[in-house]
């Protein structure tokens, strides 16, 4: 992992005092502010706002961070990347001069700062826009990668070979970042360029543009509520015989999309059920299955507990297994337990053994676990086709794509027959998703880099 100064340049005439975080998008907005935390922990912290390019900043507003310029939720949510449907709902929706008008907040922001004394600097997160908006701003920047990651073009063997013709253009230069991406992280404001893994990191070296390999901010934060000691007991064989099989449910977090995900992931679960009942539990000895399900705070429970409901499953008060929500709430059909919670992410992703997804950034996180998970495509506008082959290739042989909820039982039968295959997608895993700790590397490599101190 690349090396970074602990201090401020000393050659450097500017300091900064003030640092204006960009960000485009829920889940880069989440990955910023947990950058900025970090930030506000170091003895040089800055003076920090931010400018949220899509939505309208619910993570900053929690933190008391101020927003500078105008923010609105598109239609599309953010997802125009893979559809031109969307993009066009997003320009009748105000795109344009929303844009416009925040190129000119963030000129207008950095005017003032200069006035007032100070030195501004931007950190933008996320891809493309807010790293041109940063360079538009004639202050010195950084950028944290988010969209892109060379894992979608190539592993460590070399190119990946793909069907579409269309694939040419995502590496047509080397790189999955482009010429007119790469010229905006090698002018001479840019200070700072953090990639998303390794990989992406050691190529972008090769092309003068100064990235620094620190990790991954998503995999930070992820801590259970219990120590993972608990895993490593003296009869641990014995328990992997009895104990039942735990599959987390990530339907994503957007509604209405999440709520017919979930119709969809219902769809797997129950094949996953009648499949093992028929094998007699060959597969797994205790033939008892649970169901994690990791429900997002925006999401209405009641609209979940109807589709299950709806599908046979009863409700009861006795908890499967233990986490850390005493709300959750339990449900129980044939020889499988079913739980929803809002309040124990993070346990979820460590009790189970896998994943049935149809999310973005809790599939990557889950993977980063060193775990696996089968994905099935959805409506979008976020998760489709387009986007779950995508990610397949990000994550690589931590992701098995079902091309339909009906494929899943025979995906995860195919998984659990080889249980060797676990250790490799584990190692696979860790590495493409990087250790925690990255969004304090970050913040430590900022406050170098940027030479920021305060007044």
């Amino acid at each position: 992992m690349t090396e970074f100064p602990q201090n401020p340049k000393p050659e450097s005439s500017k300091q900064t005092q003030s640092l204006l975080i960009l960000s485009n998008g829920h889940g880069e907005d989440i990955i910023a502010v947990r950058i900025l935390q970090e930030l506000q922990q170091q003895p040089n912290s800055p003076k920090i706002v931010a400018l949220p390019i899509v939505g309208e900043g619910n993570a900053y507003k929690k933190l008391n961070i101020p927003l500078i310029g105008s923010v609105q939720t598109m239609p599309s949510g953010g997802f125009i990347y893979m559809d031109g449907k969307q993009l066009m709902r997003d320009v009748k929706g105000g795109l344009l001069q929303l844009t416009i008008n925040q190129i000119k907040a963030v000129g207008n922001w950095v005017k003032s700062e200069q006035l007032a004394g100070n030195h501004p600097s931007i950190l933008a997160v996320g891809d493309i826009v807010p790293l041109l908006f940063a360079y538009l701003s004639g202050a010195n920047y950084g950028f944290v990668g988010t969209a892109k990651s060379e894992y979608y073009v190539r592993n460590e063997s070399g190119v990946l070979k793909r069907q579409n013709k269309g694939s040419y253009w995502e590496n047509f230069s080397g790189s999955i970042y482009h010429p007119w991406e790469r010229w905006l992280m090698t002018r001479r404001h840019c200070k700072a360029v953090f990639p998303r893994d390794s990989l992406t990191a050691e190529i972008l070296k090769t092309m003068n543009v100064p990235a620094f390999d620190v990790g991954n901010p998503m995999m930070d934060g992820l801590q259970p509520s219990f120590s993972t000691q608990r895993f490593y007991t003296p009869n641990i064989e014995r328990e992997e015989i009895v104990r039942p099989l735990i599959i987390t449910l990530l339907p994503g977090s957007r509604a209405p999309e999440a709520y017919d995900n979930w119709e969809i992931i219902l769809e797997g679960v129950d094949s996953l059920i009648d499949s093992f009942e028929q094998q007699n539990s060959i597969l797994h000895t205790s033939g008892k299955m649970i169901f994690l399900s990791a429900i997002a705070s925006s999401l209405e429970p009641s609209i979940l507990v109807q589709s299950l409901t709806s599908q046979g499953w009863q409700p009861t008060s006795e908890p499967p297994v233990e986490i850390n929500d005493n709300q959750a709430l339990t449900f129980t059909k044939k020889n499988a337990y079913l739980v929803i919670t809002q309040n124990a992410y993070n346990d979820c992703l460590h009790l189970a053994d896998l994943a049935i997804a149809m999310a973005g950034t809790a599939t990557e996180q889950f993977v980063g676990l060193g775990k696996p998970a089968i994905t099935i495509p959805g409506k979008g506008p976020q998760f489709t086709f387009a986007f779950a082959e995508a990610q397949s290739r990000l994550l690589g042989r931590s992701v098995t794509l079902a091309n339909t909820a009906a494929e899943v039982s025979t995906k995860v039968r195919s998984l659990l027959a080889n249980p060797d295959e676990f250790h490799v997608i584990a190692e696979n895993g860790w590495r493409r998703m990087g250790k925690p700790g990255a969004a304090q590397r970050i913040a430590e490599c900022i406050i170098g880099e940027l030479g920021i101190t305060r007044k």
